[in-house]
């Protein structure tokens, strides 16, 4: 897609990633439709970017705040949505809140769903529209300490592939990109403390945001960013096993950092 014809919906763009691609998309042409729920947030960003840009503020995880935003998009005549916000929670399953699994199942899967299925019908009768699904590398490599979030991204990834075949008579493009770790705020301090004893690299927001950018002006379908986790996200889907055995090792690692709580 050419991004100077583009008109995006970019939610979560008050977050670190979605900070950067709002920047970025900008940049290169394209119209904003900035939907978080930090008004503060997404006002201080638009008054960055200058022209082009318009903001609603809205708590996607309720049917109100679906209904607004994508009656808002139609208004803009946005063309392409970007389903970015997200949701993260570390620690064992076992010890978790059933709030903070609601919030990320919430946030990560039912949100793009109903959104994306809100204004499907807007899509289906444009010239041409494009769905942007932000997964994460845990939707094809599930890993352990993060079992609610890998699930709501694994879930994303199938919603990508069957949309994208529910839709292959339109003119309407589905894409799900998956980004390793992130270096941003909603990682916290165990997360950062456990990428760092496990070895596992991070990329920065601008990076990641370079990539989606490129993803969507090149009309790619399926992207997984960052080596070997790529790797190892396809060897998980032919031989689940073996990351089974690779990762056992790790565990110990995983529990001593899941049991890390931030001081008050």
């Amino acid at each position: 897609m050419k991004l100077e014809n583009a008109r995006i919906l970019l939610t979560g763009a008050a977050g670190g990633l979605g900070h950067e691609l709002a920047k970025q998309l900008h940049a290169s042409g394209a119209s904003l439709l900035l939907a978080g729920r930090d008004v503060a947030k997404l006002e201080a960003l638009r008054a960055t970017l200058g022209p082009r840009c318009a903001v609603v503020a809205a708590d996607l995880t309720r049917a109100e705040g679906v209904a607004l935003v994508a009656r808002v998009a139609r208004d803009f005549k946005v063309n392409v949505l970007i389903n970015n916000a997200g949701a993260s929670a570390f620690g064992l399953l076992e010890n978790q809140p059933r709030a903070s699994i609601e919030q990320v199942l919430a946030t990560c899967l039912e949100a793009p769903i109903c959104l994306t299925q809100a204004l499907l019908p807007w899509f289906k009768a444009l010239p041409e529209a494009v769905i942007v699904n932000v997964g994460s590398m845990f939707g094809s490599l599930p890993f352990a300490g993060f079992t609610t979030y890998s699930a709501a991204k694994a879930g994303l990834r199938a919603f990508s592939q069957a949309l994208r075949r529910e839709l292959a008579d339109t003119r309407v493009a589905v894409v799900h990109i998956a980004p390793r770790a992130i270096d941003t705020a909603m990682n916290g301090e165990a997360v950062t403390a456990l990428n760092r004893a496990l070895k596992s690299e991070s990329d920065a927001p601008d990076a990641v945001a370079c990539e989606i950018v490129a993803a969507l002006v090149r009309n790619a379908r399926e992207v997984h960013l960052g080596f070997p986790e790529r790797f190892f996200a396809w060897l998980n889907g032919f031989a689940p096993g073996l990351i089974d055995r690779g990762l056992a090792g790790k565990l110990p690692i995983v529990k001593r950092h899941a049991a890390y709580r931030q001081p008050a």
